[in-house]
């Protein structure tokens, strides 16, 4: 008999979680663990891309992280514009299209313009496509297409508000992940997520390597999406095979 192929999503999103815990933990200041945290990023965001996922979004900054001491603040602003500079040309190479979402009026020129010109120089690439969510929050999404579909004169219905959200140029997330032991979304895609299956694990985000992304992957595999419907109407009973007559 031969082997179904494995189901894999079209979309996974992930709540990279633990960090700081992970450098906490190690007696490291907080700010090491977002550099490690990084590197698992790019680990992810390839085996992505080998597996035949088409869409990762991740959590990176939350409108809520602004509360964070200030020296972490500053720290990731500055990771920020490190990695951009060392990761987009190879994300570029490798077939990556960036896009950052989020709100970006309370970010630096030199951030913004950062920001613009990976999403520029990536623009053309086909193999995944990374949503990096940075100073983003699920309601702000909300409000800020509310608002966009009121400045236009348009009626505040599902369809449009559904256009009009920041992650409008993709399909809603098949998957979402969130490590570091934590159960819940926090604010993360509270429009996109109402469908998405849910997945969480006590490993910290700078732990969560490919293996641990094969095995979210082959956990939703195992679940029956239904979309309101029944089971036999997702998956009706095979029909029994017919008897010739004798």
């Amino acid at each position: 008999m031969s082997k179904q192929p494995r189901a894999v999503p079209h979309h996974i999103a992930i709540v990279m979680d633990g960090n700081g815990r992970w450098a906490t933990k190690r007696f490291l200041p907080r700010v090491a663990g977002h550099k490690r945290g990084v590197d698992a990023l790019r680990a992810c965001v390839r085996h992505c891309g080998d597996v035949g996922v088409k869409v990762l979004t991740v959590f990176a900054f939350s409108s809520e992280n602004w509360n964070r001491p200030a020296d972490e603040v500053s720290g990731l602003m500055e990771l920020l514009a490190a990695a951009l500079s060392r990761e987009v040309p190879q994300l570029q190479a490798e077939g990556v299209r960036i896009h950052f979402v989020g709100d970006r009026t309370a970010l630096s020129e030199k951030v913004r313009n950062g920001l613009a010109l990976a999403e520029a120089s990536t623009a053309g690439n086909e193999r995944l496509v990374l949503n990096i969510c940075f100073n983003y929050g699920g309601r702000w999404d909300i409000a800020q297409a509310a608002a966009k579909l009121a400045a236009r004169g348009e009626a505040i219905t599902e369809a449009n508000l559904d256009r009009a959200m920041a992650l409008a140029h993709v399909p809603d997330p098949d998957l979402v992940i969130r490590t570091g032991g934590e159960l819940r979304i926090s604010n993360f895609l509270l429009w996109q997520a109402a469908y998405s299956e849910l997945y969480f694990t006590d490993k910290l985000w700078p732990e969560f390597d490919a293996a641990a992304l094969d095995a979210a992957i082959a956990d939703y595999g195992q679940r029956e999406r239904r979309f309101g419907k029944t089971s036999e109407q997702v998956s009706p009973p095979a029909k029994p095979a017919s008897r010739k007559a004798a």
